[in-house]
């Protein structure tokens, strides 16, 4: 079966894009563009480095709730981005728990982390923890745990079917994962401006009832993922039981917003139907 919905990304302001959707059986429903394609994740790299930390707390390397970070944050409050520190450099603006405060410096401090706690380095940790074993062989972590992998749609594909369909980890706490930390948090959705609440998870972004969002008006408020400021996206609608990738060569900005939502409303109607 292919989706004819997935050629609505050819309309898309982008020199390169390609997309897939994948069922938690790993049926790929469609998939249209380059999809072997190495493209820079950005942000989407977060969802990478936080399945390889809880793969860390399930080997006992790390607890979910012991101290990193600024005084009184665990690795949780650093995994939901409530540890209160800044954005982009490490400096506390908030205690633990206070507010959303998304921040690449706590995916650093992760990073770290793990790194000590295990003696390997965190992109060695993912490679091993997560990406060989399923099969990631074209994606890498070049720098930052918060925003440097790079990575093809054919790879993420294999990343959504494990998500759906736990292998690596238990599928208890990969259900913890995408249940909401510290709810009633407000925060700044990047790109989308003030939530409340600002929803999520450890590593995923939850949909819930955040208007505006980078996903569908019609995806359910189960839906979890992420998105990055290259162009790109992975969303998991467990309503609809399938996981949707997209890759661009274009930074994130108002042509994304304007053609993400109508492209994830196309794909899901056409999946439900």
């Amino acid at each position: 079966m292919s989706l004819h919905s997935l050629t609505l990304i050819e309309n898309w302001p982008v020199s390169t894009a390609a997309a897939a959707v994948v069922r938690a059986d790993g049926t790929v429903l469609g998939s249209y563009g380059p999809t072997g394609h190495r493209f820079p994740l950005a942000s989407v790299t977060k969802p990478l480095a936080a399945y390889a930390v809880l793969v860390a707390y399930e080997e006992g390397a790390v607890e979910l709730d012991e101290p990193v970070g600024p005084p009184g944050a665990t690795v949780r409050h650093l995994l939901a981005h409530t540890s209160g520190l800044a954005f982009d450099e490490h400096r506390v603006t908030s205690a633990p728990g206070e507010r959303r405060l998304y921040s690449n410096a706590g995916f650093e401090v992760l990073g770290d982390h793990v790194a000590k706690a295990t003696d390997i380095p965190f992109a060695e940790y993912l490679r091993q923890a997560v990406l060989e074993p399923l099969g990631m062989t074209s994606t890498t972590l070049d720098g930052s745990p918060a925003k440097d992998a790079v990575s093809t749609v054919d790879d993420l594909v294999r990343f959504a079917v494990e998500v759906q369909a736990p292998r690596l980890l238990d599928p208890r706490t990969v259900a913890e994962a995408m249940t909401v930390h510290y709810p009633g948090t407000k925060g700044v959705l990047p790109g989308y401006g003030h939530q409340n609440p600002n929803d999520w998870g450890l590593g995923f972004e939850i949909r819930d009832s955040k208007s505006p969002h980078w996903t569908g008006t019609s995806s359910s408020p189960g839906t979890f993922g992420h998105f990055g400021q290259s162009g790109t996206f992975l969303w998991i609608d467990p309503v609809v039981g399938a996981a949707c990738v997209a890759l661009t060569d274009r930074a994130f900005g108002p042509w994304a917003v304007e053609a993400w939502t109508p492209f994830t409303d196309a794909v899901l109607a056409e999946v439900r139907g």
